[in-house]
């Protein structure tokens, strides 16, 4: 195994970055993230202090990952896909209420689609390009649309 490549155009203040982990240019990591092996995180990214990140997860470029995020491994997130953690967004909002999303294991994100807060994307679950998640995404389903619906599931055992 070989260490973390960090690009030298990047800003990575944690030190908790897996073997082989890649991370390119232009990338915010914040000290407390925690990011697992074998990750490809693409240009243009921002990754907060209370996020967690599985082995083999690849994040495409424009992704902000926001605290209370906890993404399993083999998770594959799209390019400028949008995840919030507030259901009641207001600037200098003092009673703040973090609201965590989970993503997972083998679960696939399209690109565009929008996460709203603590919905949960069941493991080898799909979710389509510019879906909006309002809900729970169940266990090997897929989904599409605005709001997103499910129109297609795996078999327990097709869910690796």
């Amino acid at each position: 195994m070989s260490p973390p490549f960090i690009h030298g155009l990047s800003d990575v203040q944690s030190t908790t970055i897996g073997e082989n982990t890649r991370v390119w240019q232009f990338v915010v990591v914040l000290p407390g993230a925690e990011i697992g092996r074998d990750c490809n995180i693409c240009s243009h990214c921002l990754i907060e202090n209370d996020v967690v990140i599985g082995d083999r997860v690849t994040v495409k470029s424009g992704v902000q990952l926001w605290d209370g995020l906890r993404v399993e491994d083999d998770v594959f997130i799209g390019p400028n896909v949008t995840f919030t953690n507030d259901k009641h967004p207001k600037s200098r909002n003092v009673n703040f209420g973090l609201v965590g999303t989970c993503i997972g294991a083998g679960a696939s994100i399209g690109g565009g689609a929008t996460l709203l807060p603590g919905v949960h994307i069941g493991a080898g679950a799909i979710v389509g390009a510019g879906a909006v998640v309002t809900k729970d995404v169940a266990p090997g389903a897929m989904v599409v649309g605005n709001p997103a619906r499910e129109i297609n599931r795996k078999s327990p055992m097709e869910i690796k």
